[in-house]
């Protein structure tokens, strides 16, 4: 047989990978991603879809989301399980989808231990995680036994539901990961007290496993590499962990990075590109099993990157394929222009999973629901007109022309983005340029009329058939005494660069907008996210350990570019209504700068004397030389009146719709869901 030529641009990413009894066709792992479609039966038809559209794309090998071996192991109540025979039928819709596409797919074993989000968890020791308010039932000897047996019984299953094969999750905090580290483990029997007390669950479990499934049933094991938290693992440990769980029989050695309760993010939008790929390499000397890294890898470069370095041998990710199922198929072809590339901003993946809701993309609000939302082509293309080259007219454009109408896209100034272009100047936003960078390749691809620098009227709409309104949002004015100082400045000024600020500012709003502008003013020099260097110093990453558990070392403060005070008018913690997996980032790293966050402020006024407040009924001045407006926005919609009285189909979304904190989420979703029906 004649081996195939090398790709021109990324060889090693698309090279096959050969574990023995099978080969894997390129080296894209698609990591796990819970969704919320894996906990009830009559979601498992989604849930098949959602994997078929990512099986067509060419993904290497998947992972299921996780899924608990019994009720003690369950994320949340009724959570996904795989423990008894008749939930096989379900999975096997799943595995005949992605089976008929030619794909292999894993299932992840979860057991949650101490961060199950009931009373029915169990852990090797009885102690409560920190962001979780039930406390965990210690395992007796024989109640290991018995999770040992989950375990395998759970991989047989996947098995006879026609899974490729299993992954052991044993990083980010969850049960195995709580047995390895004396952090969680307190035992003083044989599973716990030394390290190889303390990992003989985990090797036990893929011991086990491999016996019961026989040869030739890839058998993932996920290798928690770095903890971030105290009493961690040391690096020796995670070297004699991965040589026992190889010993074993595992198959590859996946990466974990970090538990859910550690001070340190690791997925979000401001961690640099593969910051933790460096520390997968560093196993490399110590195991002949193959390796993956993950974590913050969203583009073909990056990965071509990472496996050329020839110490790593797959890439996993996650959300990107959230973001875009279609994402190995367009690297092979060499469209890597056309990704659309996941931002790692959070909002409608891991928000909605710690809410209980559906998991989806920002991106792509496709993703999970590929049976609901669909793009057909439509019998009776029409003349569309969208105005308004935000995030909301850009989705809706695009995916009315990719279903065969004939859209015309007026923007008022000089470039696509609207709201985006401000976000994207946020430092550790950078990568929310990749999302303009998709939207101008689709405008190309799908024969948009885009027309810049063009202010849409009733006469410049005429002869459509219909008439989207995407036109965006105002800030909203200040309204205190002396708001109309030269003083005081608009946010969208500030970010777009069009005035100077100076070294002391006070920020009315603490919303999201208002962390931004803080973030923006906060920091000096290179952003943290486009240099992995300074990121590991300022939350006191340590990958080459030095003796410490964790790989935690003490942060280092950045030092602050100006002294800023962001204030918030109602009661309590500033900043408690960001991001439910990612305000508390927010939070940190300003904290660290120095920035100053006050709620419960009433605005007295502006004058020579400074800026007055009342903060919980004290009185207070505030001495600085600018005072910059975050104070919520208002829909820009002077059109729709005239239009709909001039008889004219009008359709209003985004921002020109609701006006609510710059929300790209909504703003995507409305757009390409109108598109769909349009």
């Amino acid at each position: 047989m004649t081996a195939e030529p090398r790709h021109p641009l990324y060889p090693h990413l698309f090279a096959p990978l050969d574990l023995g009894f099978c080969t894997l066709p390129n080296r894209v792992l698609m990591g796990s991603m819970h969704t919320g479609l894996e906990d009830r039966a009559r979601d498992f038809a989604k849930l098949a879809a959602y994997f078929s559209e990512r099986a067509q794309g060419g993904v290497g090998l998947m992972v299921t989301g996780g899924f608990s071996p019994n009720i003690r192991g369950w994320l949340k109540p009724f959570s996904g399980t795989l423990s008894m025979r008749w939930q096989v039928r379900r999975h096997r819709q799943v595995t005949s989808a992605v089976h008929a596409n030619d794909a292999r797919l894993c299932l992840q074993i979860l057991h949650a231990g101490r961060y199950g989000y009931h009373p029915l968890q169990v852990a090797p020791t009885a102690l409560k995680a920190p962001i979780n308010p039930f406390s965990p039932k210690a395992l007796t000897t024989r109640g290991v036994e018995r999770q040992i047996a989950a375990f395998v019984r759970a991989a047989q299953l996947a098995r006879e539901a026609g899974y490729d094969g299993v992954e052991v999750m044993g990083s980010e905090g969850y049960l195995l990961n709580q047995f390895t580290a004396p952090r969680t483990n307190r035992r003083a029997d044989a599973w716990g007290g030394d390290a190889t007390n303390r990992m003989r669950f985990a090797v036990e479990i893929v011991r086990q496993i491999r016996e019961a499934c026989g040869p030739d049933f890839i058998l993932i094991y996920r290798l928690s590499m770095i903890d971030l938290v105290d009493g961690g693992l040391t690096w020796d440990e995670v070297v004699q962990q991965a040589r026992a769980v190889e010993a074993a029989g595992a198959s590859l050695i996946n990466t974990g990075v970090g538990w859910h309760e550690s001070r340190v993010p690791t997925i979000a939008t401001s961690v640099p590109r593969a910051a933790f790929s460096d520390i997968t390499a560093r196993l490399r000397p110590h195991v002949a099993l193959p390796l993956v890294a993950t974590n913050r890898i969203n583009t073909p470069d990056v990965a071509e990157r990472i496996l050329a370095g020839g110490d790593v041998d797959m890439v996993s990710m996650a959300r990107p394929f959230l973001a875009d199922p279609q994402w190995v198929a367009k690297a092979r072809t060499s469209r890597a222009d056309e990704i659309n590339t996941c931002i790692a901003c959070n909002q409608a993946c891991l928000d909605h999973v710690f809410q209980n809701r559906r998991a989806t993309c920002l991106v792509n609000p496709r993703a999970c629901h590929e049976t609901e939302l669909v793009y057909t082509k439509s019998d009776t293309p029409r003349r569309i007109a969208v105005v308004g080259a935000g995030v909301a007219g850009l989705a809706c454009a695009t995916v009315a022309a990719q279903r065969g109408h004939r859209v015309t896209l007026f923007e008022a100034s000089g470039a696509i983005g609207g709201q985006f272009n401000l976000a994207r100047r946020i430092p550790g936003k950078e990568e929310f340029n990749e999302t303009l960078r998709y939207y101008s390749r689709r405008i190309e691809l799908d024969g948009v009329d885009l027309r810049l620098n063009a202010h849409a009227d009733a006469a410049a709409l005429r002869g459509f058939d219909a008439v989207v309104l995407a036109t965006g949002v105002l800030p909203r004015a200040a309204n205190f005494p002396g708001h109309d100082d030269p003083r005081v400045l608009r946010y969208d000024d500030v970010l777009a660069g069009r005035v100077e600020v100076g070294p002391r500012v006070a920020i009315v709003g603490a919303g999201g907008i208002g962390y931004d502008v803080a973030e923006y003013l906060a920091h000096s020099g290179v952003s943290p996210a486009l240099d992995a260097a300074s990121w590991r110093r300022e939350w006191g990453v340590d990958p080459g350990y030095r003796d410490v558990r964790g790989g935690l070392i003490e942060p280092e403060s950045p030092p602050a570019a100006r002294r800023i005070w962001l204030l918030q008018r109602t009661q309590g913690r500033p900043g408690a209504r960001l991001g439910k997996t990612t305000g508390w980032i927010h939070r940190a790293s300003l904290k660290s700068r120095g920035v100053i966050a006050l709620g419960g402020v009433q605005y007295l006024g502006l004058d020579t004397a400074g800026f007055h407040l009342s903060i919980n009924g004290e009185s207070q001045t505030l001495d600085v030389d600018h005072v910059v407006v975050c104070a919520g926005q208002e829909s820009n919609n002077p059109l729709e009146t005239s239009l709909r009285a001039a008889g004219y189909a009008v359709h209003v979304i985004g921002g020109a719709d609701v006006a609510v904190e710059l929300d790209a989420k909504r703003a995507i979703a409305q757009g390409s869901r109108l598109a769909a029906c349009l």
